[in-house]
């Protein structure tokens, strides 16, 4: 028989805990690293459309060329900034969504406590679990949505186009 916890017992907040709360969330946590990664190959991508500016354009005099690539760095830039704005809008609706859930859940629990558990635990403490530790959560999540995506995949995009560019050099 499965060992039941006393109501107010401890209970760490763990990335599966994270996953249940996520619950309607989901296709936004899993939307914004898709984003994300579009913004970041985009991003890669402008400087080396730069090279082909000096290299193909300016020095051999072919304005045509810089008028064409130069366009096309400006919609990258563009489509750039809508998938980093897209990722924004979805890992903060994500977050935000989370913690509501994970307030909801614990506002359920705190009304479960019997009277001596409710004589244990002061008033703003609770006040405290259910504001500042939630938000801290809800921040944390968002920047790993974020930035657990965006630094991998610079590195990754980044390591592809070096590659390239070498093997192209060679």
């Amino acid at each position: 028989m499965a060992e039941t916890k006393p109501t107010g017992a401890k209970k760490h907040i763990t990335g599966a805990r994270i996953a249940q709360e996520i619950k309607q969330y989901k296709k936004d946590a899993l939307i914004s690293p898709l984003y994300t990664v579009c913004c970041v190959i985009l991003e890669i991508l402008i400087p080396y459309l730069t090279a082909s500016i000096i290299d193909k354009g300016i020095a051999v005099g072919n304005m045509a060329h810089v008028a064409k690539i130069g366009t096309l760095m400006a919609v990258m830039a563009i489509l750039a900034m809508f998938f980093g704005v897209r990722a924004g809008v979805h890992s903060a609706r994500a977050s935000t969504g989370l913690a509501s859930n994970l307030r909801e859940s614990m506002f359920g629990r705190i009304q479960e406590y019997s009277f001596s558990n409710i004589d244990r635990f002061s008033t703003a403490g609770l006040v405290t679990r259910l504001t500042t530790d939630v938000t801290n959560i809800q921040n944390a999540y968002q920047m790993l949505l974020r930035m657990s995506v965006r630094a991998p995949a610079s590195m990754i995009v980044a390591l592809i186009t070096v590659s390239y560019t070498h093997l192209r050099a060679h």
